[in-house]
Formats: structure tokens, sequence, C-alpha cells
């Protein structure tokens, strides 16, 4: 009865009391401490994984291919004389990254491109990059010209006659030089008109490689 009248006779009082008490109370739906921690936890974790996702994705983008038209149809099996004797086979480099590159001696922008191809074909011939030059050789009044065109810009890879234009009509091609990057498994990937610079040449090589290689 005196906690009452002091109650009645002091309202702040009371309102005082009530609160403190109800403050020692946690809500039934408030979260406890440790499971405050557990959530703070889970959102840290959270966001770890997506951070990780993101930096696997932003480096994934990265690597961007060149200026490149891609496909992904059969390559012409074709057999050519090569200049210096023989046969030349495409279905011989099955299992190797072959890059085809239609040129001609009279071409300037050939004459930009081959030092590009040279040297792309002794960085990377040992991992299985197989170079092979088709000259258009209806085209060439003179084979001499030819062997001097290759030793002017010190070719060391293949070169292969198209003699009656069957592989140029094979593989389609307009202008030169115009360049066919084939996979392993013998498919036309990537196709590229006009000059290669020799990043571009390593940069198709090591996709195409690395897919033959989770192939097997």
């Amino acid at each position: 009865m005196r906690a009452r009248e002091q109650a009645a006779a002091n309202p702040g009082l009371a309102g005082k009391a009530m609160t403190a008490e109800t403050s020692k109370r946690a809500p039934r739906g408030a979260l406890t401490r440790r499971e405050l921690i557990f959530a703070g936890l889970g959102v840290l974790i959270g966001l770890a994984i997506i951070a990780g996702v993101w930096l696997v994705t932003a480096g994934t983008a990265n690597e961007t291919l060149p200026g490149v038209g891609e496909t992904n149809r059969p390559a012409p099996d074709i057999a050519m004389p090569a200049l210096d004797g023989g046969t030349v086979r495409l279905s011989d480099y099955r299992g190797q990254v072959v890059l085809v590159n239609f040129w001609g001696t009279w071409c300037e922008p050939c004459k930009e491109e081959t030092p590009a191809l040279q040297a792309a074909y002794e960085a990377h011939k040992d991992r299985g990059l197989v170079v092979l030059g088709v000259n258009l050789r209806r085209q060439e009044s003179d084979e001499q010209a030819i062997r001097a065109f290759l030793e002017q810009y010190g070719v060391t890879y293949t070169t292969a006659l198209d003699v009656d234009g069957e592989a140029a009509r094979l593989f389609q091609i307009s202008p030169i030089p115009t360049s066919y990057f084939i996979d392993p498994a013998g498919n036309i990937r990537y196709v590229r008109v006009g000059t290669l610079t020799q990043e571009e040449v390593a940069a198709l090589f090591e996709r195409l490689r690395r897919e033959g290689a989770a192939l097997r």
C-alpha cells in the first residue's frame, strides 16, 4: 500500500521504476550477444566470398582476345606442295595449334606481318605452335621471289604453295594477309583479316592450347 501511495504521489518515480524493470528483461524477438557475433561473422564471410568471385571474374574479363572473328568449323583437309619439296597436309598437324597464314610477296602488309609471325613461331614452336605460310603461287611469276622474301625476313616455318588456288577457295579468303587459327581438334576457331602482332599470336595460341589441354 505504501508503494502504491508513493507512486500515486509521484507519477515520475513510478515511470522510472517501470522503465528500469523493463530494461532488465530482453524482448522475446531480440538477438543474444552470441547470435549477434555469429551474424557478424556470416556477413564477413559472405563479403569475402563475393570479393573472391569478383577478383576471379575481373581476371577473366581482362583476358580479352585480339580483334578476330570467332568460328568453330572443321578446317579443310588440304594438301599442298611445300616450297622445299614434299607435301604439306593439315591433317599431319592434328593435336597442335596451327596458324595458317595466306600471303604474297607483293603484299605490303605481309611484309610488315612476317617478322611478327617468325618471332611468335620461334617463341612457341617448342610448346606446340605450328605456323604454316601459304603462298598464293598462282599469282607469283618467279619462285625465286618467294625464296628471296623468306630469306629477307628469316622465315623458318613451313611454306606451302597454293598452286591452283584450291586452298584459298576452300578457306574462303578475300584480301591478304588472312590468318586462320586451328585448334588441336582440327577446327578453325579464329580468323584474322589483316596483320597480326607477335603478342596477338601468343594470346590466341595460349587460349587454344589451354582449351586443348583441358579436353585431354
